[in-house]
């Protein structure tokens, strides 16, 4: 897959990626809370990647690199 990430692309992607994975712990009583960790492993591993199906689906790209 090609590179459609950018930098701070990523930098939010990691951040909200760990901050959705906290938040599973954080909110004990939530009842749809396993969907947290999903979302955050998700975002966390296309910020790793530096990659995004979803953008390549929608013809988007952030980085810089291959512009």
């Amino acid at each position: 897959m090609k590179t459609n990430v950018g930098g701070t692309d990523r930098i939010l992607r990691a951040l909200i990626g760990v901050a959705l994975v906290l938040g599973f712990f954080a909110l004990p009583d939530l009842g749809w809370r396993w969907v947290l960790p999903v979302l955050g492993a998700v975002a966390i591993f296309t910020a790793i990647l530096r990659t995004c199906p979803l953008y390549s689906i929608l013809g988007l790209n952030t980085c810089p690199l291959n512009k």
